[in-house]
């Protein structure tokens, strides 16, 4: 989930622990199968099912779930027929948030999120309520261990990245286009450099601080809701929290 870098490093630790245990599985294998449904089981030849896979592997999926993952998307009439929806409303505080899904029934997993909304003081709105609000990017991560920034950066500024992070604790962060993100993320490759991620995300444009500890509690409620649905990929919100009031919720 993108928000605070704090709750999203939280968030991102939590989502290893959970994949250890097998709770995100399901997510990972999904994605797995859409992507190699839609651009071919060939990873060399398929960016979007070759970066999805590298994301599954660094959270622990074991390499015959990818492989079953990858069947399925060549298994003809026996295939799962997932189809990908967004979903957009406003949650405590009037933070702004969007949801990706992969889903195969698009009725349960609608009543679902509502739900969620509802239950969390939220509202989950019409296409394009808050979509206006975030801009879409690629976000290239390579660890800080080993890899020397300066090299890094003209590398990724030469491949054509609009911008370089480093305020980041564990990754140097490479900001791309979404249509650069693919060239971007193979020009480092061949320059030597391990890529920990390369993915297309949300950002947004501007943030919405939350202050009230009660409207953060039930906000972080929502948002944990959503993301364990099994159908939910990705989620993404406008919205800032300080760390200590973080700490103070964990």
């Amino acid at each position: 989930m993108a928000g605070h870098s704090k709750w999203a490093n939280i968030k991102h630790r939590k989502a290893r622990v959970d994949a250890q245990k097998g709770a995100a599985f399901a997510k990972f294998s999904r994605e797995i199968t859409i992507a190699a449904k839609e651009g071919g089981a060939d990873p060399t030849a398929n960016f979007r099912l070759r970066t999805a896979i590298d994301r599954a592997k660094a959270a622990g999926l074991p390499n015959d779930n990818i492989n079953r993952s990858i069947e399925k998307a060549t298994g003809g009439n026996d295939a799962e027929n997932f189809e990908s929806v967004v979903y957009e409303g406003y949650g405590p505080g009037g933070v702004a948030i969007i949801i990706e899904a992969l889903t195969d029934n698009r009725n349960r997993t609608a009543g679902d999120i509502r739900s969620y909304f509802n239950k969390y003081n939220g509202n989950l709105g019409e296409t394009g309520c808050v979509n206006w609000m975030f801009r879409e990017e690629g976000i290239v991560s390579i660890t800080k261990n080993n890899t020397d920034r300066d090299e890094l950066f003209e590398h990724a500024i030469n491949a054509g990245a609009e911008d370089f992070i480093t305020d980041d604790e564990e990754y140097f962060k490479i900001i791309t286009l979404p249509e650069n993100l693919q060239t971007v993320a193979e020009t480092l490759e061949k320059a030597g450099f391990k890529l920990e991620s390369a993915e297309i995300t949300r950002s947004a444009e501007n943030t919405i601080n939350i202050e009230d500890a009660p409207i953060a509690k039930t906000l972080l409620k929502l948002l944990d809701s959503i993301e364990n649905h099994d159908d939910v990929q990705q989620v993404y919100a406008n919205f800032e929290i300080d760390d200590t009031l973080i700490e103070g919720l964990e």
